[in-house]
């Protein structure tokens, strides 16, 4: 479809293109749920064994490059839980946000977006490189189509090429990305060295002996692989292991993609692209990318929880960095964009105190858990704002106030997506935050209260956005505006499919769906299996520091009132660095135009200006004046050569008669 739409779709109508694109994404969709409901459901033996654990299924993998007769890149397919699940979360909301452009990309009097089919084709792009991505079948094909998720960022998040703050954004994001890729690369090559393999099901072949396929890996073989380390240690560099090394750097790429501190200052100014492009990127694709490339290699982080250590610090620094600026922010995408990158922290932070001892890694699982419902109501949250923009031409919240009359629906879905991300039961949120929550608590204490006081800040925040939008005070339609209503049918059946979605999806069971080794979970399985298998002591608190954050919230918001300038006049320095985002910004700034480009840049050009070019220039010059110096023997005077050649031959007389003597 994006080259179909790329080549052809500027000499078609934009509505043929939209509807096209639409049907296109729906097809995929139907595949998609089709494939996934097989993989969970079907009892096929290929994918499920006859005690219920869920297998790897390499459906095809065509060899590509062959380097050596072990060492080869392939194309294939792998139908995993994770995958599966993937494939579902990304075509949901992709063909969502395709239905939901199709209203979004024209104006309140139809006129469409300039440039609305390339729109059509950069999202088919992005769609088609994040299947690619999470069914590679080696960590290869996955690295190939992760930089094509990065390339097709860049062409959305500056589909506005003619407005110089999306260009800036776009670059911004395509250059923070690729530093990280280049760690990310270089974690994949030491990791084929000593492993002598790319494949995900191969890591057992060679090299490093214990790395297996994470459907046959178990507690007691994760402590033998420890010990073979022990015994039988890979090379250390810097005090660490080359798997330490190479894990860290895979990590690495995975912090861009996800936007872990200090990597993530390129997402709050993606927002520059269209709305629905920021609930591509934020609910199901790019930034979940870092998630699923831990979550795709934890057989391996098991092995060195150095690595699962790191992890869970950064995500940790980064849930509560996000959450305490996203308190702060006038502009309703920047508070959403903030609450991406604190949430996508919290599957992180499952991710790294996920261990096989803590019943069954229910880290591992509350992660992809999570990542399936936050998709769910993220995307739902965005498309809601785009709505809300939509209507009012505006990002900043100032300017909405009250709508909630305006826009019922709107609003109602807001309001759900704000009770699932807070962590409200029954909303899905609930489930898979207290899950997370849950695999903290076995693991640290500090870390445990860490992550509820961030659990905590993000109902306050999302509840303090809520009631500056459609309550504080009744809107006032500008003389000559419209007033604000809800949008047209394709973009507000979206967003009721979503916050019916982001009501059930907590039931899902996802413990007997996607855990670490493929075995179920739960022993029975009914509509209140997640209910029931709650730890309760933990829901209890977290449900509690959630309600007492919306009611602070509401007691702040909901009226207007002098509540929020006094808080900040208790707190202007606070409130100052969490406005202006801790000036990480500012930061790079300064690290890149006054050291690198100041005070290395700077002196490298002046050597290369004087020194290299002077040297090539000094030379050219002595060519060149020796060149006009004895340009006149070459005159194509014939008296002249007859005369140098008799002067010639009299003094070579001369020298040899002067010999002979």
């Amino acid at each position: 479809m994006f080259l179909f739409l790329g080549l052809c779709g500027h000499k078609m109508k934009h509505s043929v293109a939209g509807i096209l694109g639409t049907l296109g994404m729906g097809v995929t969709m139907t595949l998609a749920y089709i494939t996934a409901f097989t993989y969970f459901f079907s009892g096929n033996p290929e994918f499920i064994t006859a005690e219920g654990t869920r297998l790897q299924s390499v459906l095809f993998n065509w060899e590509w490059l062959a380097f050596t007769d072990k060492l080869s890149i392939h194309l294939g397919f792998l139908l995993d839980p994770i995958s599966a699940l993937l494939l579902v979360v990304i075509t949901t909301i992709s063909f969502m946000v395709h239905l939901y452009s199709n209203g979004y990309m024209r104006d309140h009097h139809g006129v469409w977006e300039t440039g609305f089919q390339r729109f059509y084709a950069f999202l088919s792009l992005f769609s088609f490189s994040m299947l690619g991505l999470v069914v590679a079948t080696n960590i290869f094909q996955m690295y190939i189509f992760w930089e094509l998720v990065g390339a097709s960022s860049y062409l959305l998040i500056g589909f506005y090429y003619t407005k110089p703050s999306a260009v800036s954004a776009s670059k911004k994001a395509f250059i923070v990305t690729r530093f990280a890729d280049l760690g990310f690369l270089i974690g994949i090559l030491i990791l084929s060295y000593y492993t002598g393999t790319f494949d995900f099901a191969n890591f057992t072949s060679t090299g490093v002996e214990g790395m297996t396929n994470a459907y046959q890996i178990s507690s007691a073989t994760a402590q033998s692989v420890l010990k073979t380390f022990a015994e039988n240690p890979v090379p250390v560099f810097m005090g660490g292991s080359v798997l330490t090394w190479a894990l860290v750097l895979i990590f690495m790429g995975g912090m861009g993609k996800s936007a872990m501190m200090p990597l993530h200052i390129w997402l709050p100014d993606a927002m520059e692209g269209p709305t629905p492009v920021s609930a591509l990127i934020h609910a199901a694709t790019m930034v979940v990318a870092g998630v699923y490339l831990v979550a795709r290699l934890f057989p391996l982080y098991l092995m060195e929880e150095t690595a699962l250590d790191i992890i869970t610090v950064v995500g940790a620094l980064t849930a509560f960095y996000a959450a305490m600026v996203a308190c702060c922010q006038v502009d309703i995408k920047r508070v959403l964009a903030f609450s991406t990158i604190s949430q996508i922290a919290f599957m992180m932070v499952s991710l790294g105190v996920a261990r096989p001892e803590f019943h069954h890694a229910v880290g591992y699982m509350a992660s992809m858990f999570h990542l399936f419902t936050h998709a769910m109501f993220k995307a739902l949250l965005f498309l809601c704002a785009g709505a809300l923009i939509h209507a009012i031409g505006s990002n900043d919240y100032t300017a909405m106030h009250g709508l909630r009359k305006h826009m019922p629906i709107t609003h109602i879905t807001f309001l759900v997506g704000c009770l699932a991300i807070a962590g409200i039961i029954p909303f899905a949120g609930f489930f898979s935050k207290d899950e997370i929550l849950t695999a903290v608590f076995g693991h640290s204490t500090f870390w445990y209260i860490w992550m509820s006081a961030v659990a905590g800040l993000t109902a306050f925040y999302m509840f303090r956005l809520y009631y500056l939008i459609f309550w504080w005070k009744e809107h006032k339609v500008p003389e000559g505006h419209h007033a604000p209503h809800d949008q047209p049918w394709t973009m507000t059946l979206p967003l009721v499919i979503l916050a019916l979605i982001s009501c059930v999806a907590g039931f899902v069971p996802m413990g007997n769906l996607v855990t670490w080794n493929g075995q179920p979970m739960f022993e029975s399985v009914n509509f209140f299996t997640n209910i029931s298998e709650l730890n309760w002591s933990v829901a209890a608190v977290s449900l509690a520091v959630a309600i007492v954050a919306i009611v602070i919230a509401t007691v702040m918001y909901r009226k207007e009132n002098p509540l929020p300038a006094k808080m900040k006049n208790l707190f202007p320095r606070l409130w100052t660095w969490c406005f202006h985002r801790f000036y990480w910004d500012e930061l790079y700034q300064f690290i890149t135009h006054k050291i690198i480009f100041g005070l290395v840049s700077k002196p490298i050009a002046w050597f290369d200006r004087h020194i290299i070019d002077g040297s090539m220039d000094g030379m050219a010059w002595v060519t060149n004046r020796v060149s006009y110096a004895i340009r006149g023997l070459q005159s194509g005077s014939i008296q002249f050569y007859v005369w140098i050649y008799l002067v010639g031959a009299l003094l070579l007389g001369g020298i040899t008669a002067i010999c002979l003597i």
